[in-house]
C-alpha cells in the first residue's frame, strides 16, 4: 500500500491530522495493530529553525500552556514532525481528561504520547508505511518524565478488547501496519472503537410542560469544543420530567450560561447535572 520514493528535503510545517474512523467492531487480521485509545488532546510537534512548536488538531499553538512539553522535545532534529496525544494520568494510572483541563496544577501528571513521525530531518514520511514510521520513531524519541511512546500491543483484537474492558479504559485504536499517513482524512486505515459511549451534556434551557418541562436544550462537546445546542429527546423528558424539574427549579438564571445558548427561545437554566447520550 505504501509507496517508497525519495522526496526532496522540506521545511517542517503543520500537517493536518489523519483521523480514526469510528467502528462498532474492531477489525481483525495480521495487518492490523492495536493501541489503547487515550483520552486527551491530539498534539502535533513541529521542530524547525531551532524551535519546537506544539499544535492542536485545529492548528492552535499550545506552547504557552505546555511549555515543559516543548522543552522536553527540544532535542529533536530540525524539520521533524511528530503526531501524538497529550494525556494526564490520574492517581489510578488511567487517562483523566478533567485533570488535563486543569493543566496549570497538573504538570507532573501530563505526558505526551507520540505515536507517529511524519517528517524527519526534512524527509516527508507520509507515504512510508506505518510500520516503518514506528521503527524510526523508536530511534528518534527519548522518553522522559513528560514524553513517552504510545505502545503498540501484540494482543489479538479479542484479547485487546478484554484488556480494555478489564482495566476500565476508553477504547481501542486499530491501525493497518502498511498504512500511509493521509492528512485530514478518515478513510478506515485507522479506526477507533469506544467501550465507554457515555457523553456529558450541559443543560442550557428548557420549555415548561405538564410533567415539569416538555423538552431540554443541551450542548455537548465535539472535538473538545461546544457544538450548537440540540433539543433533547422528548421521551426522556416525559419519563424523568418531574425529577429533573425539581432540580432545575433551584438553578434558574436570567441569562444563558454560554454563548451557544443565547439565541434560544427556551427559558434559561443553569447547567446542573450530566445526562448520557
Amino acid at each position: 500500500m505504501a509507496r517508497k520514493s525519495v522526496s526532496p528535503l522540506q521545511t517542517a510545517t503543520f500537517i493536518e491530522s489523519m483521523e480514526c474512523l469510528p467502528v462498532t467492531k474492531i477489525p481483525e487480521g495480521p495487518e492490523w495493530t492495536y493501541e489503547i485509545k487515550l483520552d486527551g488532546y491530539r498534539l502535533e510537534v513541529v521542530r524547525t529553525g531551532g524551535e519546537t512548536t506544539l499544535y492542536s488538531r485545529r492548528r492552535n499553538v499550545l506552547n504557552r500552556k505546555f511549555q515543559y512539553i516543548a522543552k522536553a522535545l527540544d532535542y529533536l532534529p530540525d524539520d521533524t514532525v511528530l503526531d501524538g496525544e497529550l494525556v494526564a494520568l490520574g492517581p489510578d494510572g488511567k487517562p483523566n481528561f478533567n485533570l488535563l483541563q486543569n493543566f496549570r496544577s497538573a504538570e507532573s501528571h501530563i505526558t505526551y504520547y507520540a505515536f507517529d513521525v511524519l517528517m524527519h530531518k526534512g524527509r516527508d514520511l507520509t507515504q512510508v508505511s506505518l510500520s516503518e514510521r514506528r521503527a524510526l520513531l523508536r530511534t528518534v524519541l527519548k522518553p522522559s518524565d513528560h514524553v513517552a511512546p504510545s505502545e503498540v500491543s501484540d494482543r489479538t483484537a479479542t484479547e485487546m478488547l478484554e484488556f480494555i474492558k478489564t482495566h476500565g479504559l476508553e477504547g481501542v485504536v486499530a491501525k493497518r501496519s502498511d498504512s500511509v499517513y493521509q492528512p485530514g482524512l478518515r478513510t478506515g486505515l485507522w479506526t477507533k472503537h469506544r467501550i465507554n459511549l457515555g457523553q456529558e451534556f450541559v443543560i442550557g434551557g428548557y420549555t415548561p410542560g405538564t410533567h415539569g418541562f416538555d423538552a431540554l436544550i443541551v450542548g455537548f462537546y465535539r472535538g473538545r469544543e461546544s457544538s450548537t445546542p440540540r433539543a433533547f429527546v422528548r421521551v426522556l423528558c416525559r419519563r424523568h420530567g418531574g425529577r429533573f424539574s425539581r432540580r432545575l427549579s433551584t438553578s434558574k438564571r436570567r441569562s444563558a450560561p454560554s454563548q451557544i445558548f443565547r439565541n434560544s427561545r427556551m427559558a434559561g437554566g443553569e447547567p446542573v447535572l450530566p445526562l448520557r447520550r
